[in-house]
């Protein structure tokens, strides 16, 4: 096995019960420990005032220097606008067999769409996020199962098409890496 535990890292405010929802189904996925913790950063040197974003590559980083250990896997929740220099935003990004990855709410929300609020969608594109960027950093590439977690999601509405679950290819890729 790659990883003793999983950490969940609260960069922000957010909802108890939101969090544990996603220890408690990234633990199932997993069949690991999941630990929630909260962090503190100053943001402000990953703004890039000309996109008006967080860069998530230089965050990333920071993350695995600052907060991730070996033999964790540590994924930082933020409530920012995250992007990467090729593309105009992301929901999450981590390092692939790495042991840190970083996720944001920021455009997991209906609100950001024009729609009404729902606690519910949020949750759930929430919890396929981390348990997707969790997927990168136990070895998995983008899968093209339309259903699996691992699939790679551009909108929100990718997000809601897959579930928050494994197909069975990278399920049997997890379990061949000890999972």
């Amino acid at each position: 096995m790659e990883a003793d535990n999983i950490i969940l890292i609260s960069f922000g405010n957010f909802d108890q019960d939101m969090l544990d929802n996603a220890a408690g189904n990234t633990g199932h996925e997993f069949n690991i420990p999941v630990r929630i913790r909260d962090g503190n950063i100053d943001l402000s040197e990953f703004y890039d005032p000309s996109r008006r974003q967080y860069n998530g590559t230089t965050l990333l980083k920071k993350i695995d220097s600052d907060f991730a250990a070996d033999q964790t896997k540590t994924i930082a929740m933020f409530k920012v606008d995250l992007f990467i220099p090729i593309l105009t935003y992301i929901f999450g990004q981590a390092y692939l067999n790495g042991r840190s990855g970083i996720v944001s709410v920021y455009r997991l929300s209906n609100e950001r769409y024009g729609l009404k609020p729902d606690t519910k969608i949020l949750t759930d594109r929430f919890r396929k996020e981390i348990i997707h960027e969790l997927g990168h950093m136990f070895g998995l590439i983008h899968c093209s199962d339309p259903v699996c977690v691992m699939r790679s999601s551009t909108y929100v509405e990718d997000i809601d098409q897959k579930s928050h679950s494994f197909c069975l290819s990278c399920r049997e890729e997890l379990r061949l890496k000890g999972l």
